[in-house]
């Protein structure tokens, strides 16, 4: 693993955390730290979960991955979320 592509996992995961965030309505009592982290763990299901289902390898921009993506990044912000209001 190089640092380029631990930045890249970073960037791809702080994109994909903001948008699951997006989708979300309200405020999450999340910060952006765990945002990114939610992000970085949902951009990885999603590409495992569209490898198996042999939609990763697209010419140009995969969008069924990207979805996949963002979807499970909405629902891990939408856990983590909730985990922390029931703490406070």
């Amino acid at each position: 693993m190089t640092i380029a592509s631990i930045l890249g996992a970073i960037v791809i995961g702080a994109v994909v955390g903001a948008l699951g965030r997006l989708l979300l309505p309200g405020r999450q009592p999340i910060g952006w730290v765990l945002t990114v982290v939610v992000g970085i763990v949902a951009a990885l299901i999603g590409t495992a979960i569209a490898q198996v289902l042999g939609v990763a390898t697209t010419n140009g921009i995969d969008w069924i991955e990207l979805v996949m993506q963002v979807v499970l990044a909405a629902v891990g912000v939408g856990l983590v979320a909730s985990m922390r209001r029931s703490r406070v």
